[in-house]
């Protein structure tokens, strides 16, 4: 019988190679976040350069594709990459580290006090992005099982995706979790000139984005999950617990515009080959654009939905305590002074 795994496929002889796939993500995320982190050179060289890089790389590649260029129509961004959602997500994340290096570096408007309400829009763009496309998925499977009697639907992308209640029970828990942002203009600059630091943002709202957003690349993004679900997840919040602290969401932000930027360049890294992992739902065994799914096991999309929106209610119901007993408004004030977490990021500001 095939074992399918908690929540993935890793099993058998194929196992010691996603786990190396796994590990190499989750390092050189926790790398190219120090480097870009640590001077403006490499912030500009990640977020400024790069991305002009890329842009000028994907117009010609569908400029290319629409003449009808061979290269092009072949080319694996092209194939494997054209859901909005992944140039919305890489540009939305890509503008946050440039405004948060803005920020830490008091850079033009980084300079102005209403600027600092930007880290607070920004995450709130890039979670209704995902929020958007939790929807999307729910309405499409819907329409599948009105039409086909099963919530099976191929993306643009050729993956199919099991769209349910479950969707919706984490496009709300996305809701919420923006509501879980607190003390906006909170935003300081780090003693070294390294960080961006909001130190209101504590374990408890980086605990319920990080289970939110795992769900939401656990239902949207399948055959990515393993690494954008929990090796891109894990590095920003790995940084922070040991040596970053107040700085997660800069740690965040860093380090999904570089892996939004590489996986959209190579994109069969995870889609293909040695370091590719699907989850349980494919009960099938494998996901084939070419081949309609005949089995299904959705109870881990289930049951994360679940924890998720719990999760996020239970910090914004902890939030809403906080704010009554302090007599404070939750996003125009820091609530969150005197605790430990507070404390030790407002440590490292100037």
């Amino acid at each position: 019988m095939l074992n399918h795994g908690l929540l993935f496929q890793v099993y058998g002889e194929g196992a010691a190679w996603q786990f190396l796939g796994w590990i190499l993500v989750f390092a050189c995320l926790v790398l190219a976040n120090e480097i870009a982190r640590r001077t403006k050179a490499g912030g500009m060289l990640c977020f400024v350069v790069l991305p002009i890089i890329l842009t000028v790389y994907f117009i010609a590649i569908y400029v290319s594709a629409a003449a009808g260029a061979e290269w092009a129509l072949n080319n694996n961004t092209y194939v494997h990459m054209t859901s909005w959602f992944h140039y919305a997500k890489l540009y939305a994340a890509t503008a946050g580290c440039i405004g948060f290096m803005m920020l830490k570096y008091k850079w033009g408007i980084g300079k102005t006090q209403w600027f600092k309400a930007f880290p607070f829009v920004i995450v709130a763009i890039n979670i209704l992005i995902a929020v958007c496309s939790d929807f999307e998925s729910a309405i499409r499977g819907a329409h599948a099982l009105a039409e086909t009697g099963t919530s099976w639907w191929l993306s643009s992308e050729g993956v199919w995706l099991y769209g349910g209640w479950w969707n919706v029970l984490n496009g709300l828990a996305g809701i919420i979790n923006i509501l879980c942002m607190t003390g906006w203009w909170g935003i300081y600059s780090s003693k070294k000139k390294d960080d961006m630091l909001w130190p209101d943002m504590t374990w408890m709202f980086i605990l319920a984005y990080d289970v939110w957003n795992f769900q939401y690349t656990y239902l949207n993004l399948p055959t990515h999950s393993w690494y954008c679900g929990v090796a891109l997840l894990l590095a920003p919040t790995f940084a922070a617990a040991f040596w970053n602290k107040g700085g997660w969401i800069q740690n965040r932000a860093n380090t999904l515009a570089l892996w939004c930027m590489f996986a959209q360049v190579f994109p069969l890294f995870q889609d293909q080959g040695k370091f590719a992992v699907i989850p349980r739902l494919y009960a099938d065994g494998f996901m084939d654009a070419a081949t309609h799914p005949t089995a299904v096991d959705p109870t881990a999309q289930g049951v994360i939905s679940v924890l998720s929106i719990v999760v996020n209610v239970v910090v914004f119901a902890a939030i809403i305590k906080r704010s009554m007993k302090l007599k404070k408004n939750p996003y125009k004030d820091e609530i969150w002074k005197g605790t430990k977490d507070y404390e030790e990021a407002m440590s490292r500001a100037e």
